[in-house]
């Protein structure tokens, strides 16, 4: 059964890509696997880099890491591609992708206390925006959209999640996650007051299935 930690996988990899090699981001940082950005060559060291069957050594990580960041900024990865460099096997970019996103949401389940009652799709838009944005830029850089969240507004949230770094793609999808529990909410309240008339919401959608539900709440 997937869940919603494997669709934030999922997701990130399909917003960020994932990259065996060593390259330059928009901005210019050496990054690696589902953009994970590295400081410096001491942070690339530790990764299980591979040269052909054999592990790579220390010092051809950072003879790698000292080559990608001296090429130009804004080329594609492919273009900072050496084929004798070393590279990350997919298992490993997978595992390491998953043991950050765990590692973020136990920091947001620390600091959100209502984490585990949010609908999926919530922790589904606050994943993205930890991963973007690291959980203190997340938790401290958008008060708005923390004070929506910290009161289940996710209508609120939706109108205060835009990022200036994400592509408009990727912050229409933030905004829909919000406002798709928003929907998910509103049925789920409805149904279950039409269900004491004998009703369903199957096809309703979300404007109509408030308007049913404010209708029946005037009968209880």
């Amino acid at each position: 059964m997937t869940t919603y930690l494997d669709e934030a996988l999922a997701k990130l990899e399909q917003f960020e890509g994932s990259v065996a090699w060593m390259y330059r981001d928009t901005v210019g940082k050496v990054t690696v696997g589902v953009g994970m950005m590295l400081p410096d060559a001491k942070a690339a060291c530790p990764l299980p880099f591979r040269l052909g069957e054999e592990p790579a050594t220390e010092a051809e990580i950072r003879a790698e890491f000292a080559r990608v960041d001296n090429l130009p900024v804004g080329r594609p990865a492919l273009f900072y591609r050496s084929t004798h460099g070393p590279e990350l096997a997919k298992t490993e970019i997978d595992s390491m992708l998953r043991q950050v996103v765990e590692g973020f949401e136990s920091e947001l389940r620390a600091s959100l206390s209502d984490w585990d009652s949010f609908p999926d799709s919530v922790k589904l838009a606050l994943l993205d925006m930890a991963y973007n944005l690291g959980p203190e830029g997340l938790l401290h850089g958008y008060p708005r959209l923390m004070h929506a969240v910290r009161s289940s507004d996710w209508v609120r949230a939706a109108a205060a999640c835009y990022r200036k770094g994400p592509g408009a793609a990727r912050n229409d999808w933030t905004r829909q996650m919000f406002l798709g529990s928003v929907v998910g909410t509103v049925k789920a309240e409805a149904e279950s007051v039409l269900a004491r008339f004998g009703f369903g919401l199957v096809g309703l959608g979300a404007s109509a299935a408030a308007r049913l539900a404010h209708w029946a709440g005037r009968w209880l």
